[in-house]
């Protein structure tokens, strides 16, 4: 393995990292700002990867998809402790629809904030340079991978958690339990979708958003 091997790695693990425990560590700051400190308790604001790593979502399942050339890089964390009921008791469900996108705010905001960095400083060649570029531009797709991932309103994931808020703010409530209810088979729902055809359903409009961004 050569030097620019181990610095794409380095690039792809650190970018990865950041993105995803950055987006649950949000998730917590937001409930902590309505009033729920279960996360800090926890120890969940700190940025040590060993407080957030999940062996799966975070190491095998990013590696693998990385030595497969999957064409895409995909990944989590251990979802930070919330309590909602306190949120929604402090906030309302305007507060609970804040905390379920607290994450792709984050996302977003760091992918502008990579791009911008990217198009600002001059990169002249080097090792140095060759791993800030790529770090950049690694860091801007993954936080739209997940950032747009994760606004899909299919259980699991953070949309359908801000759905069911909207629901019950507009009073369909009853509409929302059902959501609710569905939510413990989402993810068998939502790893068959990615494992087959329909995963372009997905994966479209991510690669439109990230080409998108990269035509600034």
């Amino acid at each position: 393995m050569n030097l620019v091997e181990i610095l794409n790695i380095i690039a792809v693990v650190l970018a990865l990292m950041i993105a995803i425990i950055g987006h649950e560590i949000m998730h917590g700051k937001m409930a902590y700002y309505y009033g729920d400190d279960t996360a800090k308790k926890e120890g969940r604001f700190n940025i040590n990867p060993i407080n957030h790593i999940d062996p799966i979502g975070s190491i095998i399942l990013p590696l693998l998809l990385y030595f497969s050339n999957a064409g895409f890089m995909f990944g989590w964390a251990k979802p930070v402790p919330i309590d909602m009921r306190k949120v929604v008791s402090n906030g309302g469900f305007f507060a609970g629809f804040q905390v379920s996108l607290a994450g792709i705010y984050y996302n977003f905001t760091l992918a502008t904030l990579a791009l911008i960095i990217l198009k600002v400083i001059p990169l002249n060649g080097g090792a140095i340079d060759y791993f800030l570029a790529k770090f950049l531009l690694y860091t801007l797709v993954y936080n739209i991978v997940l950032g747009v991932f994760n606004l899909f309103p299919m259980p699991p994931l953070d949309g359908s958690k801000a759905l069911i808020f909207i629901l019950y703010g507009l009073g369909f409530s009853k509409v929302a339990v059902l959501i609710e209810r569905f939510s413990q088979y989402g993810i068998i729902v939502l790893m068959i979708i990615i494992a087959t055809p329909l995963s372009s359903v997905i994966f479209t409009p991510i690669n439109s958003v990230i080409r998108f961004f990269l035509s600034l």
